[in-house]
């Protein structure tokens, strides 16, 4: 049976590919040690996921173990072997802010982490696919640097810019700017992913994702930005506006998604791939605009709270270009836009 390994299975793109590709008769492994319990609290906590998930994927299987632990990683891997056919490395500490509390926890997740695990491969399953779930953060706060208009809702790029049909692509520098702690380790993670397809043949890909979102995503306050505006529209629970007047642009991309592109590039694989992936100009909207779309949801008024002092390298204006990936792999699309994830997420905080 093909096994398909996934770090960091509790979570949002983690759970979402047990179940998809469970649902394809492979066999899931998921590795999970719930540090989002640790990152963010009792509310980050992946544990009621992990029940749900081994309740209902009976070839699912998980080990409680750290991806910074590679004598630990190895075992798992000695243990599959070649039947590993494809490894979804999702596992990471996700928040700018967070990491500037502890950098040696952070660097260890995101940077050693991942080494950790693209060694097992090469060591363990030299042919197996290896999927990275890299952000947008890469490219630390050079968007910024794009001429941006503030309009009354938001900020935006004049029509005759480069990057305004499509959003940003694969040729914005990472250099010379601020990352933020979080962005410089993914930085180090991304490049390495790619460096172990160009350097030993492997067939790695990188996945430059922005906002990542759900119904299942056990967001808090530093990460999971749509579910938690969602959280606060349906409970009442206040909500902190950092900076920018509340005018900076995402894309959103639904989780089920982003998992059905890692199925596309599964089934015909390429070699140290880098790909922008996000909502695009498809599934985008300011703060401003999402929270007055929370409202016309659940049809009451939230309430808000603006901080002047933005998260130090965020963008003012992210939109991303998904042309690369949609023309190598034709055949997958995006199916949910910003109303149709807001509302799924309205119905599971109602359950």
């Amino acid at each position: 049976m093909k096994v398909v390994l996934i770090t960091g299975a509790g979570g949002l793109i983690g759970s979402e590919s047990v179940r998809f590709f469970h649902s394809k008769g492979f066999k899931p492994v998921g590795i999970e040690n719930n540090m989002r319990k640790y990152f963010f609290g009792e509310e980050g906590s992946v544990q009621r996921c992990m029940t749900e998930l081994r309740a209902e994927c009976p070839l699912f299987s998980d080990y409680d173990k750290d991806v910074r632990d590679a004598e630990a990683i190895n075992r798992i891997f000695s243990e599959y072997g070649r039947d590993i056919t494809l490894i979804i490395h999702n596992a990471a500490q996700p928040s700018h802010d967070w990491a500037a509390r502890e950098p040696h926890t952070d660097f260890g997740i995101n940077a050693a982490g991942t080494l950790n695990l693209l060694e097992a491969a090469r060591n363990f399953c030299p042919g197996a696919v290896f999927i990275f779930t890299s952000t947008n953060k890469v490219y630390g706060d050079n968007p910024n640097g794009l001429p941006l208009r503030e309009l009354e809702t938001r900020w935006e790029l004049d029509a005759g810019h480069p990057y305004f049909q499509n959003g940003i692509d694969e040729t914005m520098s990472l250099d010379h700017c601020t990352h933020s702690i979080f962005g410089a380790s993914k930085v180090a993670a991304d490049i390495m992913v790619q460096e172990y397809g160009r350097y030993f043949g492997m067939k790695t890909a990188a996945f430059r994702c922005g906002c990542l979102t759900g119904p299942r995503h056990a967001a808090a306050e530093l990460h999971g930005y749509l579910a938690y505006l969602m959280k606060c529209a349906v409970t009442g629970r206040e909500y902190r506006i950092f900076g920018y007047q509340g005018k900076q642009v995402r894309d959103n991309l639904h989780s089920y998604d982003l998992v059905n592109a890692f199925y596309h590039f599964y089934q015909k694989p390429r070699c140290g791939e880098a790909y922008n992936m996000g909502g695009s100009r498809f599934s985008h909207g300011s703060m401003q605009e999402t929270i007055l779309l929370c409202e016309k949801i659940t049809g009451r008024k939230m309430k808000t709270a603006y901080d002047p002092q933005n998260r130090v390298g965020d963008h003012m204006w992210w939109v991303s270009d998904i042309s690369k990936f949609s023309k190598h792999y034709p055949g997958w699309s995006l199916t949910k836009n910003m109303e149709d994830i807001l509302c799924e997420i309205r119905d599971a905080c109602l359950v």
